[in-house]
């Protein structure tokens, strides 16, 4: 038998913290610089193509509402306002995440109608559905950087935006380090300390008895403030709203900063923690023919002597320097380790009444990854027409380090009356699990250039570019360490996009973009038959999106409608073995189409939007034997709709309500269209309340996640199962001091 592993003492950040900003001098900070615009469209008659562009790693200012900003980070591309570029971007805003009491990723990409959540096999990854297709934490960037973030869960206590792209990517920002992200892809950035000083205390606790705190100090120093240091420290524990799931979270980060006349570079160390008891995670469908209503919300059908801890070490580096008024060149480098193990339980249905049987496994993971990326940004004009002009390469370098002990016992079970079975007795392992040896390696790199040219003063944009990217990933085989698969494929990849702005508040816009993922390999056996083309390794899976829409901004209100095409390799239906040559076929397709329409900004004083609909159709190719051509995919709804609004109450100085629906269609958990999901809703609410005690401010928030506490299945992403979270509310204080 396993023991659980077992962790020390409460990490207590508070006292730490305060002897932290003990080392902060009282240096008067320098007024605040003037808004970065003042929520007013841009006017293009007033464009000059030869005036210098902001730095890569300035960020663009928050909309009109403050609950997202006009633009986000774009790769190889750099920081760019929306409405100059032919995607689809939206980040989310520090204050939208602790007006919303936020304290995930997750949490806060709840915010947009295109994503959805599933939660990984058997443990408590967060995978995100964009347009249809899933995002895993793995293939999730930070400042750029690619493989350097926390796998499973990722606070939000130390992140500035949560930026997101939608479509495919592979332009933009090279292949992901696992292959997923292909219709759309996230990026966050870490908080920087501001020309004014603070000093912001927090504390939360939900109606479970969760108790958490956080700590937030920056400062500036030194001449005109070059010099920036912001700390972050937060712990979280306690029981969750599910029952017998208990949650143990801590986190250290520091981003340091200097900002001169032409240089500038920018370190992050973070260092977070997060264990996970009990953890209810998805239910596989095994030999049911019928899905079973979801039980109630906070029902667990997770073991007891189940547990998750996952333990990250990670940073990164960046510089970039002003050539001249037109030239800037930048640099970039991070590394993560992960330690990871857990005692999971697999929950697996076997009839329509909700039996089912519970299998037990232990699993160490340990990663090393780091990564690097460099380019160049210019800014030039010939004759008429202006160009901006990137260089970029990049480089992951990851290494995965696994061993495993199943049990090889299924008890019987059911998800509407859940029973203690014994804890996992081991019997079929692989590696060594107190020293795990490596099982896999991947490098990744490649280099990109694109050019922007600008015609009419810059009303007509035209982006074109290529990337070229080599994927190498070797496989290596349980506790001998031999090498069992080796691929290196290389590929190019374009980017075709248009802006056109025929008036001063709207942009038409379109692009054609790709997605990468590895390709298979041929299986060298089928059945009794030999493949005759065994073992082939097959270029990357190509993806391609063909998008157009318009986007709208009005100075304090904004929208964008889009209406998109993805072209998906389906892995799932792709294994085709030709009847009569016995080769092994790369085919099958899958194809996602969807039109979004999103509502964003303030378009009354105290009055703030954030709402959208999403309607998807998907359709299977080239399947096996035909048998699935035609059917929609697994785990793609027909529609997903969100409403919210925040509203300052008049006549209560200070006092805000909050309400939001999320609304998503039926969706297929088979490939063969037997089994789908009902359409499902929920509603969230909340308020705070804003004032000052001696001269600091004060913000108390209460927040109610699905009111009405909701059973339902969530998502059917890869053929599992995963249920709503029930209903939860939660209480914090926040002090300016």
């Amino acid at each position: 038998m396993i023991t659980p592993v077992r962790t020390g003492a409460p990490f207590r950040p508070t006292l730490i913290a305060l002897l932290c900003s003990l080392t902060f001098t009282a240096h008067a900070a320098t007024p605040a610089p003037a808004p970065q615009g003042d929520g007013k469209a841009l006017v293009l008659d007033d464009v000059n193509v030869n005036a210098q562009a902001p730095s890569p790693s300035e960020l663009p200012p928050v909309y009109a509402g403050g609950q997202v900003a006009r633009g986000g980070q774009l790769g190889v591309l750099g920081n760019q306002d929306a409405m100059d570029v032919p995607f689809s971007v939206t980040a989310y805003t520090e204050q939208l995440i602790r007006d919303q009491q936020a304290e995930t990723v997750g949490d806060v990409l709840l915010n947009d109608s295109s994503v959805r959540q599933a939660s990984g096999f058997s443990n408590q990854a967060q995978t995100f559905m964009i347009r249809g297709l899933p995002l895993n934490g793995d293939d999730i960037s930070y400042n750029g950087l690619y493989g350097i973030l926390p796998r499973q869960i990722i606070s939000t206590d130390a992140l500035e935006r949560v930026e997101v792209f939608k479509g495919p990517n592979a332009f933009i920002n090279g292949v992901t380090p696992t292959g997923s992200g292909i219709g759309g892809g996230v990026n966050l950035q870490p908080k920087r300390a501001g020309d004014v000083p603070l000093r912001r205390f927090s504390t939360d606790i939900s109606d479970d008895g969760r108790i958490g705190e956080h700590l937030d100090v920056g400062q500036r120093f030194g001449e005109d403030n070059r010099f920036g240091a912001r700390i972050n420290l937060s712990q979280r524990e306690g029981d969750t709203a599910i029952d017998d799931e208990n949650q143990r979270s801590k986190l250290f980060a520091i981003g340091l900063d200097y900002r001169g006349d032409a240089l500038r570079i920018s370190g992050d160390f973070v260092y977070s923690k997060e264990r996970i008891n009990g953890g209810r995670s998805s239910v596989n469908l095994g030999t049911a023919t019928h899905i079973p209503d979801a039980p109630s919300a906070d029902t667990n059908y997770a073991q007891k002597w189940g547990f998750t801890q996952i333990e990250d070490t990670f940073g990164m580096l960046r510089a970039e320097y002003d050539l001249n008024e037109s030239w800037t060149a930048y640099a970039a480098a991070g590394a993560k380790h992960t330690r990871e193990v857990g005692n999971y339980n697999s929950t697996t249905l076997v009839g329509n009444n909700g039996s089912s049987t519970t299998t037990g496994s232990f699993i160490p993971h340990d990663e090393d990854n780091t990564s690097t990326m460099a380019g160049l940004n210019g800014k030039f004009a010939t004759g008429p027409v202006s160009h901006q002009l990137n260089f970029g390469l990049a480089g992951i370098w990851t290494q995965q380090r696994n061993a495993y002990d199943f049990d090889l016992t299924r008890y019987p079970n059911n998800i509407y009356h859940p029973v203690d079975v014994p804890a996992p007795q081991g019997g079929f392992s692989g590696g060594d699990l107190h020293d795990p040896g490596i099982t896999g390696k991947t490098f990744v790199r490649s280099g990109a250039v694109s050019d922007t040219l600008g015609i009419f003063d810059d009303r007509l944009l035209v982006t074109v570019g290529v990337r070229r990217q080599q994927m190498v990933v070797q496989g290596y085989a349980y506790g001998t360490g031999t090498r069992t698969s080796n691929y290196d494929e290389s590929i190019t990849t374009p980017v075709y996009g248009i802006v056109f702005k025929p008036w001063e508040h709207v942009s038409f816009y379109a692009n054609r973009i790709e997605g990468l993922a590895q390709g298979p390999t041929s299986p060298t056996t089928s059945g009794s038959r030999v493949v005759v083309n065994g073992n082939e390794a097959f270029a990357p899976a190509r993806s391609k999106q063909i998008e157009a829409g318009v986007k709208v901004d009005m100075g304090t209100y904004g929208a964008t409608l889009g209406v998109y095409r993805i072209e998906q390799p389906a892995d799932g239906y792709t294994e085709v073995i030709d009847d009569t040559t016995a080769r092994f076929v790369n085919d099958g397709e899958q194809v996602n189409k969807g039109v979004e329409l999103n509502v964003f900004g303030e378009p009354i004083d105290g009055l703030r939007l954030l709402s959208g609909v999403t309607v998807m159709d998907t359709e299977l190719k080239k399947t096996q034997g035909g048998l699935n051509d035609g059917n929609h995919a697994i785990g793609v709804p027909t529609f997903q709709f969100n409403a919210s609004v925040d509203w300052d109450v008049p006549g209560l100085q200070g006092v805000a309500l909050n309400g939001r629906m999320l609304r998503t269609g039926g969706q297929y958990a088979d490939a063969a269209n037997n089994l789908s999901l009902p359409t499902w809703n929920r509603f969230d609410a909340g308020a705070r309340y804003a004032f000052k005690v001696q001269e600091k401010d004060v913000t108390l928030r209460f927040g109610v996640e699905n009111v009405a506490n909701k059973k339902y299945w969530e998502s059917a992403q890869g053929g599992y199962l995963t249920q709503g979270d029930p209903r939860m509310a939660k209480l914090s204080g926040t002090i300016d001091f």
